[in-house]
């Protein structure tokens, strides 16, 4: 007898878990995005809510959960509930980098799922327009002039920012100095009169300053030139082959999560991802669409562990 109950209780709950990923959604979404408000971040995710919100008929609200570089508002996204209403559109940092730095209170493959990479954001590596730096090469001649004296910016220890700066300075064995800062904004406030030298930020960023003429730009971190900077070299062709350094952004949700629930979200995600009119917006503001598979994600987030991981090893950062 209690072997029959215990198999109807099954199927209730097989029959109760069929319907609700048939019907779902049901009601609106969230995407938390785990920085604060206005950031570069918000563009991706506020045309990305639209444009999902329109293809599973339902509203899709942004929420802005920030605190230590993304890792708050991914966990409290780590332990929602399994149910495909709550996601993440977090980054590299609280995904790959963090992990390398401080003690998590998650495990990024073990407790969120990969849904699909939503935008790379290649770092763009820039000295003040008046130095007389115009190229990568000129860049390295300078600091090796004067071993110790040169300082490059970031937007905080153990930021991308900062960790391709580390990456560029081990390839081509330079003594520079760090000089961190909380954000971009006070960053090139210190870069643009040259109280420091050089600068890697998102090119979505530095586009505007780089477009007015007040920052001389040496490289991409992309695998290939970008569009919208079409004389910019990337790292490889300025003589460090492989070395690519991106900022980027994926989606996540609960590890828990229903299989058929899971792919009526990747696939509305991915549809988004690679409709014209978001492509052509983003497009315009420096990001690189991707909209890959989950296993591709989850492959890319494992490689990238290993690489930043690897640099902050040799570095020594340590989280602020």
């Amino acid at each position: 007898m209690i072997g029959r109950l215990a198999a109807i209780t099954m199927a209730v709950a097989a029959f109760g878990g069929t319907a609700s990923s048939q019907t779902w959604p049901e009601h609106s979404l969230r995407l938390v995005v785990p920085f604060p408000a206005g950031g570069p971040t918000d563009l991706i995710a506020r045309s990305l809510a639209q444009s999902l919100g329109e293809r599973l008929g339902q509203t899709v609200i942004v929420e802005n959960r920030g605190g230590a570089g993304g890792v708050t508002g991914t966990d409290m996204v780590s332990k929602s509930a399994p149910d495909g209403y709550t996601m993440a559109l977090t980054s590299a940092g609280a995904l790959a980098i963090a992990p390398s730095l401080q003690k998590m209170p998650y495990v990024a493959l073990r407790d969120l799922k990969p849904v699909t990479l939503v935008a790379k954001v290649p770092e763009l590596l820039v000295v003040p327009k008046g130095s007389g730096i115009m190229s990568l090469a000129d860049l390295i001649a300078a600091a090796k002039a004067k071993p110790g004296d040169f300082n490059f910016a970031s937007t905080g220890t153990g930021s991308m920012s900062h960790l391709s700066s580390e990456m560029l300075k081990g390839y081509a064995r330079l003594d520079i100095v760090h000089v961190p800062y909380t954000g971009a904004a006070p960053a090139l406030n210190d870069l643009l009169p040259g109280r420091v030298q050089m600068f890697f930020g998102d090119m979505q960023i530095l586009l505007p300053q780089v477009s007015a003429g007040v920052l001389q730009p040496l490289a991409i971190g992309h695998d290939e030139r970008v569009k919208l900077l079409p004389d910019v070299p990337t790292l490889s062709e300025s003589g460090f082959p492989g070395a690519v350094a991106e900022n980027w952004y994926g989606i996540v949700v609960p590890a828990a999560t229903p299989p058929a629930v899971f792919e009526k979200l990747r696939a509305a995600l991915v549809d988004s991802i690679h409709d014209p009119v978001m492509q052509s917006r983003l497009s315009a503001a420096g990001a690189i669409l991707v909209g890959d598979t989950p296993e591709a994600f989850a492959t890319y987030i494992e490689a990238e562990t290993k690489k930043w991981g690897e640099i902050v090893r040799i570095s020594g950062a340590k989280a602020d």
